[in-house]
Order: C-alpha cells, then structure tokens, then sequence
C-alpha cells in the first residue's frame, strides 16, 4: 500500500469543503482559491480546480458574478449560496463527527 495515494484521497476528499470554507469568508476569484488552497498545503492545479466549481455551481451551492479587471478581462467571482451555505454547515457539523471519531480510536 502506498501511503501518497492514501493522503492524496483523503486531500481530495476534503477538497470541497476546503473550497466551500474559503467561500464563506469572501467571494474569490479561481487564481485565488488556488493561491489559499496551496498556502494551507494542499495542492491543487486548475485542471482539478474548475470541473468541481463548476460541479458546485451546477448543484447551486455556488454562484459567481463578473467583476472587472484592472489587469485585462472581467473575472469570474465564485460565492456562496444560502443553499452552499447550508450544505457547509452540514459537511462542518459532518466533519466535526469524523473528528471525534478519529480522536476518540486515537486515544482509547
């Protein structure tokens, strides 16, 4: 068993909620969510990036809106929804569970 392709299942299978929490702190373009994304050391490249916003808005968990550019094009400003935004609260209190669990066999 390879322990790189466990830890890399386990990024991207928070990588949704990871996106929906950068989401409701403020509206962000995608070379912004990249940018937090791997500052908090979790690597993502565009490829992988837009299919799932697109996924996310697709489910309405997510809108966006054109903001223009001061460096060329309008840009596309992804938010969340009142929808997304409860679907965030049930993956947190989902999370917070796993959490438990997690601590709970660690420790016992």
């Amino acid at each position: 068993m390879n322990a790189e392709n466990v830890k890399s299942q386990m990024r991207k299978g928070t990588l949704e909620y990871c996106i929906l929490l950068l989401l409701k702190k403020e509206p962000a373009y995608t070379s912004d969510i990249i940018q937090k994304l791997q500052e908090a050391k979790l690597i993502v490249v565009e490829g992988t990036l837009y299919p799932l916003l697109t996924r996310l808005k697709n489910s309405e968990l997510l809108s966006y809106q054109w903001i223009e550019s001061t460096q060329g094009p309008p840009r596309k400003y992804y938010q969340l929804t009142d929808k997304g935004e409860k679907f965030l609260g049930e993956l947190e209190f989902s999370w917070q569970e796993l959490n438990d669990t997690i601590n709970h066999i660690r420790n016992n």
